[in-house]
């Protein structure tokens, strides 16, 4: 049975990782990526660029499933739009889970995320759509991740911690258990976030949130 296409919105690095993964579950047949005007007739990883956002509706009609393979830190809004853009034209946005991430089958992850590599999401925690969690990010039992959020690599969210719609959670930062990270947040490299942060703080890399 042949598998169904998939086609990325996205050709810069994190689509290189997306592809891995995508390329590792074997579920889908990547159609192509769509990028940049000057990355037209490029490839990425063996597969080429095919078009760009212009030519949505017309590859709405004979591809039914698209990801958001944009990358984000400082902002989600450009993921947010292509997303709410793909749902509008009728794409189905699947869940990838890399065959080498650990989600436990209490966990619950939406539509559009991408689970990568060595990534846990342990029992009774949930996870939104469009969500990007990371190499080896740990969400723990009873935590929340919202919508549109990044959960970078090495992350970790202890358990019963959330976290806000368009937040990005930086390389390497612990969250301590039960503590609450508001929307549109940007917690930088590295941080021990010990106390609840309100929606749209900053917390540089050169900080720590105490």
């Amino acid at each position: 049975m042949s598998k169904p296409d998939l086609l990325l919105v996205g050709a810069g690095g994190h689509a290189l990782s997306c592809i891995d993964v995508i390329e590792q579950e074997n579920r889908f047949r990547i159609v192509g990526l769509l990028g940049l005007p000057e990355e037209q007739g490029s490839q990425r990883l063996g597969h080429s660029v095919i078009g760009i956002d212009t030519d949505l509706p017309q590859l709405a009609r004979t591809c039914r499933h698209a990801l958001v393979a944009l990358g984000q830190i400082r902002t989600p809004a450009l993921r947010i739009a292509m997303f709410q853009r793909l749902q509008q034209l009728g794409f189905e946005l699947p869940t990838i889970v890399s065959p080498l991430a650990y989600v436990s089958d209490h966990a619950r992850i939406g539509v559009g995320t991408i689970v990568m590599h060595r990534a846990s999401i342990n029992a009774g925690a949930s996870v939104g759509d469009n969500c990007i969690i990371n190499t080896r990010a740990l969400i723990e039992h009873g935590a929340h991740v919202g919508s549109h959020c990044h959960i970078a690599t090495g992350a970790i969210l202890n358990g019963d911690a959330s976290v806000g719609e368009g937040t990005f959670i930086g390389s390497g930062s612990v969250v301590r258990e039960g503590i609450h990270i508001g929307n549109n947040c940007l917690i930088g490299m590295g941080q021990i976030v010990r106390a609840n942060c309100a929606e749209g703080s900053h917390v540089p890399a050169s900080k720590e949130a105490q």
